[in-house]
């Protein structure tokens, strides 16, 4: 919402002069003359004190989502127009970028705008799966079975995203934890021992000899490793956004991966399947329904296929047959697509394949963080053990002799 200042009088003929929040000027106007003031002078206000400050927020969390979907089907349920209702949690959400799209959607609504498209002005907020199951939802008269079903749609794709990103950043922050606990004991143990080395003046095994040299390296040459690795990390974020063949390479790359690769394609398959039969059973357009999940699949992968299957369908040909000759959708993918295809029953089937894959994500899950554990702790150790054994090895020789 935008602060306007303004200057004007009310209906008794007394000066009124202030600050009033609204999505537009003419909103603002508006709103003045409700409370039986009118304007003489407005204007968008430009103290500090009414900028917004932006720290990046600027879109809404998945579970805010959820309750906002949950918390907008209750109402309208309850005989609530859809005006009031977003009113009412536009007031009561928490979430600062869902709240101020709220209420410039319900300016744009008393304005004669339909829900579905003050929604649209708001991409970042309202994803395009929600404008046009909306949209869908206006025309069928469903709405609050609408909401029911984004609200479900949203929450599973919630949960799963929640449990890859737990699988992942378990072996990601041991990862880390080996490299600091290695840079600390090549850098500032293993010098403390060259001297000693030194002094004994007999030959060194093999190991020490390698892990001296390493230290020795490190501590001349850090700044470069810390340089080039955040030169790296800068290049590849540039390239991931900005060069979409790189991008396209990188998801490639990972879906390959052993063992991470099934678990994150089943993942997106699950997504995409969910997707699908959530715009399917919404009425909404196949082709359409196949434009908006390419998008909301976030896989660039995947959404060559999807796209593929598009053409596809606008050929006169099949959904399944793209499907088959990609090697991300198994079998069961393909045969259940065209069972659902030939028997009209496409969103069902497709359901039914995003509720095995979400059973076989949490059981691959489950599966990975028992084994993740013990088999991170092991590389620990190893690496750790390694540079104990090549420090003591001489000192043990050292004892001998004495």
């Amino acid at each position: 919402m935008t602060v306007y200042k303004y200057v004007g009088r009310t209906k008794t003929g007394a000066p009124s002069k202030g600050t009033i929040d609204a999505a537009n000027k003419n909103a603002a106007i508006a709103k003045l003359r409700e409370r039986g003031i009118n304007p003489r002078e407005i204007n968008e206000s430009k103290s500090l004190l009414h900028m917004e400050i932006n720290l990046g927020e600027n879109k809404v969390k998945n579970q805010d989502f959820v309750i906002y979907c949950r918390q907008f089907a209750t109402l309208i349920r309850a005989g609530v127009s859809i005006v009031e209702s977003t009113n009412i949690l536009a007031q009561q959400s928490k979430s600062k970028p869902l709240k101020k799209a709220l209420q410039q959607v319900e300016e744009d609504i008393r304005s004669g705008i339909p829900f579905s498209e003050a929604t649209v002005k708001h991409p970042k907020v309202f994803p395009a799966l929600f404008t046009n199951m909306m949209r869908s939802g206006e025309a069928t008269g469903n709405i609050d079975d609408t909401l029911e079903r984004l609200a479900n749609t949203f929450e599973k794709q919630y949960n799963l995203k929640k449990k890859i990103q737990s699988t992942l950043t378990y072996p990601a922050v041991l990862l880390v934890i080996t490299i600091i606990v290695v840079f600390f004991l090549l850098i500032f143990i293993v010098p403390t021992f060259v001297s000693t080395f030194e002094e004994m003046d007999a030959e060194l095994p093999w190991i020490t000899v390698f892990t001296v040299g390493v230290s020795e390296w490190l501590q001349q040459f850090w700044w470069l490793v810390i340089g080039f690795t955040l030169i790296a990390i800068v290049v590849f974020r540039i390239l991931y956004k900005g060069n979409k063949e790189f991008n396209y390479w990188v998801h490639y790359a990972v879906l390959r991966v052993p063992v991470f690769g099934p678990l994150l394609q089943k993942s997106v398959i699950a997504r995409l399947m969910r997707t699908l039969s959530s715009l399917f059973s919404s009425a909404v357009p196949i082709l359409n329904a196949l434009t908006i999940s390419e998008r909301v699949v976030g896989n660039p992968v995947v959404g060559k296929v999807v796209l593929e299957a598009r053409t596809s369908l606008e050929k006169g040909s099949s959904l399944t047959e793209p499907l088959k000759q990609s090697w991300l959708f198994p079998p069961l993918v393909t045969s259940m697509t065209a069972i659902g295809e030939s028997t009209g029953s496409l969103d069902y089937m497709l359901e039914k394949i995003a509720d095995f894959y979400e059973a076989e994500v949490d059981r691959a899950v489950d599966t990975l963080k028992s084994l993740i554990e013990p088999l991170m702790i092991l590389i620990l150790a190893v690496i750790v053990g390694f540079i104990v054994a090549a420090i003591m090895m001489p000192m043990f020789s050292l004892y001998e002799q004495i």
